[in-house]
């Protein structure tokens, strides 16, 4: 993950605490229950656009950097077949 990314992950992990925070303040508040839906679908939403980023960011830095030097050192020493595996097994469990 680049340094870019890793800032941007980093942020919308703390606006998607925020919103988790926002929740449990709003149940504490026995808010209406579709305010709160609402509330946890857009946290979800948030969850997802996070996960495609880093989707995005494996695919470009492990997958097609493989033995450039810049992918993880987790991926290094994984063949391109063992990268497509892996990656075809993280979008069954992203998609799910």
């Amino acid at each position: 993950m680049t340094p870019k990314s890793k800032s941007d992950a980093a942020v919308r992990m703390r606006r998607i605490a925020g919103q988790v925070a926002g929740i449990e303040r709003m149940i504490a508040e026995d808010r209406y229950c579709v305010d709160i839906l609402n509330q946890i679908a857009a946290v979800r939403a948030a969850l997802d656009s996070l996960g495609v980023q880093l989707l995005t960011s494996h695919l470009e830095s492990c997958v097609l950097g493989h033995g450039s030097g810049t992918e993880h050192e987790a991926c290094r020493t994984m063949d391109k077949t063992e990268l497509v595996d892996e990656m075809r097994l993280a979008l069954a469990r992203f998609l799910r």
